[in-house]
């Protein structure tokens, strides 16, 4: 009971941490959007429109109210589920984020399922790897993984893999000419691909989907390299390591079922945080494989001034990042309960 009280606690302390850490995010981006330079007007209206089209513009769309009333209608309109209209696509900001999300879902998905599997592999095989050769091959590849920018390296593949072997397709989502999308219920192609037993449709998703996946996912493996070998690097100096060896307990067993779970809580931090991250943070990806999710659409809405798309973007990107995070410090008090009592 103690610890169902403690846990209750922190669910409520979490979630009530949750509502000024939005409400904060949405007034910032919206200021900022706001006082960035030029002059929307222009850019939608073009070079040569005349003051009395700016002026009509303006009071159209409520840009020549004060900013604080600006602000007071955005929060009633948001409240409605309204977050106004694109400027660049002339339709709604919802709709167009509701059609944009689950293609980054499914990109960010994909590259984190890559990053977790072989970033765990590579540091358990780093940190517990006998062969002198295999730690410092790891750490090297870390240490590309985090240096190197991605879209830097998501051109050199695309040119390599896609045009130069045509190994894999170089832009898009899917093959529109030759195939039909699956049907829709989830809008991740993948995932629609299975439900509806629509294999050609699942083959190509996969294939358009694999190499920017992979791309996206070379900075996140290599942090989860780097963090699964320090943790089993320090759980290997434990005192329950050293006895299990010295009872004639299997290596293997020692590591993944022992130390692995042991030493886990910050790996899974790790992965939470880049999971977030990368849902609000894969535009130079998306730009380079003209892949059509939301990080696309932020570029495209930067270059147009789009403020109601900006402050769209990045409202769900937020909203992510805060979900994650607590699905991310739900799950860390569930495997350490010393951190709901010490909260609690």
């Amino acid at each position: 009971m103690p610890m169902e009280e403690g846990l209750k606690r922190y669910l409520v302390q979490r979630v009530l941490s949750i509502i000024p850490t939005f409400f904060g995010v949405v007034i910032l981006i919206f200021v900022i959007s706001r006082i960035l330079p030029g002059n929307i007007a222009i850019e939608v209206l073009g070079p040569h429109a005349t003051a009395a089209q700016i002026q009509q513009f303006n009071s159209r769309f409520g840009l020549d109210q004060p900013l604080y009333v600006q602000m007071l209608n955005f929060f009633v309109n948001l409240f409605q589920g309204n977050l106004g209209i694109s400027y660049q696509t002339n339709s709604s900001v919802i709709g167009d984020l509701e059609t944009r999300f689950p293609a980054t879902l499914e990109l960010t998905t994909a590259a984190m399922i890559i990053a977790t599997v072989l970033g765990v592999l590579i540091g358990t095989v780093s940190a517990t790897s006998k062969r002198k050769f295999v730690d410092p091959a790891s750490r090297l590849f870390s240490l590309y993984g985090v240096s190197l920018p991605e879209w830097w390296t998501g051109l050199l593949l695309q040119l390599g893999l896609a045009f130069g072997l045509g190994l894999f397709p170089p832009t898009g989502r899917f093959d529109y000419q030759s195939l039909s999308p699956p049907f829709h219920i989830t809008g991740l192609y993948v995932v629609d691909s299975i439900l509806t037993l629509n294999w050609p449709a699942f083959t190509d998703s996969l294939w358009h989907l694999a190499l920017p996946a992979f791309v996206l996912s070379l900075g996140a493996m290599a942090q989860i390299a780097r963090m699964t070998r320090s943790s089993l690097i320090e759980q290997l100096s434990k005192d329950y390591v050293t006895f299990q060896k010295e009872n004639g307990l299997p290596d293997r067993i020692i590591v993944y079922k022992y130390m692995l779970k042991s030493g886990f809580s910050s790996v899974l931090t790790i992965i939470g945080l880049t999971y977030a991250f990368l849902l609000g943070g894969d535009f130079l990806v998306e730009s380079v494989f003209a892949w059509p999710g939301m990080g696309l659409y932020a570029v495209q809405a930067l270059v147009f001034k789009d403020y109601n798309a900006i402050v769209g973007v990045v409202i769900v990107i937020g909203l992510s990042f805060i979900i994650v995070n607590f699905a991310v410090d739900l799950l860390y008090a569930y495997l350490d309960p010393r951190v709901r009592l010490r909260r609690g």
